[in-house]
């Protein structure tokens, strides 16, 4: 089929495509907070009704132990290869509140960006592949080869019940090839496929000392403090050189390889100009390796949040009777989330002070993912990106996780292309999150093309 025609449609309904995501961007589904449950099925909801605005076949609504899944369809193409697309309508929470320059959940257009909670993760993106079938729908009244669509409520707090969907609705969800848009761009005019994604192990640690918050002057030196001990571990879990000090934590890590090392030299990264984007005195990670390596193939640990005790305005003289904290690891592909579970919560219970009692809570996690690049599905992502932005394609690491992805791919036994159009720089997570309006419309053209692509690869 014609793609001249699905193009041109697709550039003359840009600023259609445009004010439509500001629709779905205005719906604060924030899957971790139980106020949102409403929105986040209300979120749902739209994103049916949107796959059925775009011509899609089918779509409906499945209900799973948490946010519920949407599943859409259009099938047909006979003779044709399947593709299953897969994102997520749920977003992460909004604080810090006020540093917002506009309210997350308005969404404002500024110098060529769109502002809001969720523009970039993930619902520009999945726009992206939204629209992209409403072009070719519209011209031609069928896509070039057989779509499958599956969006969750809950990749943000770690797609606790897709895997149990996955597993009871293995024919519905059978393709040829995998297709995720929720990862960046190495940066802007560059199209990337990411190849490789880190797993994920998430705690929180908790600490009681007494039974209730203490006066510090009558209890003080007798009492040990929960903050003190909580400060204690923490100060144990990595050395000054970045090395996790947890026994056991390395012994499933894969080193990266001499020519992996050079692909990634070429990629031309400028550590002095990721130091003065993030607004950090200096750079840190573990020894030995460079800024991207510890990004995309090194394991890490980082404390996320940390509280206990008074911290209202003017003194309040106490002994907290807590502390807490969230750590968060990112894992790489071979290490097993469980397994690191198992050996964090050993080590702390091992170092942790006598005079306190510690237990550790085990949030959520997920498997890291490297995909086999030799496959000709590869290929056909590299020609379609190649069409769509005038530029080839790269192939890239990515240090986030998408839980998901190895669930699918081991399940489904299919390859898995993930092909983001956000950027590194997009606030994704963070307050002011935005997206690339230029890349929203080059990716939506490269997936009309990378339907194409893959249909006659």
């Amino acid at each position: 089929m014609d793609t001249k025609s699905v193009i041109s449609f697709a550039e003359e309904h840009s600023q259609r495509f445009i004010e439509d995501l500001i629709e779905f961007v205005k719906i604060p589904s924030i899957s971790s907070s139980s106020e949102h449950t409403d929105e986040v099925r209300r979120c749902a909801e739209f994103l049916r009704n949107q796959m059925l605005q775009s011509g899609l076949q089918r779509a409906e609504i499945f209900e799973t132990a948490g946010h519920p899944a949407v599943y859409g369809e259009w099938l047909g193409a006979e003779g044709k290869p399947t593709v299953l697309i897969y994102g997520h309508y749920d977003v992460q929470p909004v604080d810090p509140l006020e540093l917002w320059e506009t309210p997350p959940f308005e969404p404002s257009i500024r110098d060529g960006r769109m502002y809001g909670r969720g523009t970039v993760d993930d619902k520009g993106q999945i726009y992206v592949h939204l629209k992209a079938i409403e072009c070719w729908l519209s011209k031609h009244g069928r896509l070039p080869l057989n779509v499958k669509f599956i969006a969750e409520g809950e990749e943000e707090i770690g797609s606790e019940n897709l895997g149990d969907f996955l597993d009871n609705n293995q024919e519905l969800l059978k393709a040829d090839t995998a297709v995720i848009s929720d990862t960046p761009m190495f940066k802007k005019g560059m199209p990337s496929i990411c190849y490789g994604l880190r797993g994920l192990a998430y705690f929180q640690l908790n600490l009681r000392g007494s039974k209730q918050d203490l006066h510090s002057g009558s209890f003080g030196g007798a009492v040990k403090n929960p903050i003190h001990a909580l400060t204690e571990i923490i100060a144990q879990l990595k050395d000054e050189n970045g090395h996790i000090s947890i026994p056991g934590f390395y012994d499933d890590v894969l080193p990266i390889s001499d020519e992996e090392r050079e692909d990634l030299s070429a990629l031309s990264f400028d550590e002095e100009s990721y130091r003065q984007d993030v607004g950090a005195p200096a750079l840190f990670g573990e020894e030995g390796y460079s800024v991207l390596e510890n990004l995309w193939a090194r394991p890490t640990l980082d404390v996320c949040g940390i509280w206990g005790g008074f911290q209202g305005e003017g003194a309040k003289t106490i002994i907290p009777a807590e502390a807490h904290a969230k750590v968060s690891m990112r894992l790489v592909p071979n290490q097993n989330p469980e397994r690191v579970g198992d050996i964090f919560e050993a080590f702390i219970k091992e170092i942790a002070p006598s005079e306190v009692e510690v237990s550790v809570e085990r949030l959520h996690g997920g498997d890291g993912f490297v995909a086999d690049v030799s496959h000709p599905a590869f290929n056909a992502a590299k020609r379609a990106l190649q069409k769509g932005f005038g530029k080839e394609a790269v192939f890239i690491r990515e240090g986030g996780s998408i839980p998901f992805v190895q669930t699918m791919v081991d399940a489904l036994k299919i390859p898995c292309l993930l092909i983001g159009f956000g950027l590194p720089d997009e606030n994704a997570h963070a307050p002011n999150e935005w997206l690339d309006l230029e890349n929203y419309q080059l990716g939506i053209i490269s997936s009309i093309y990378l339907y194409d692509e893959l249909a006659n690869d």
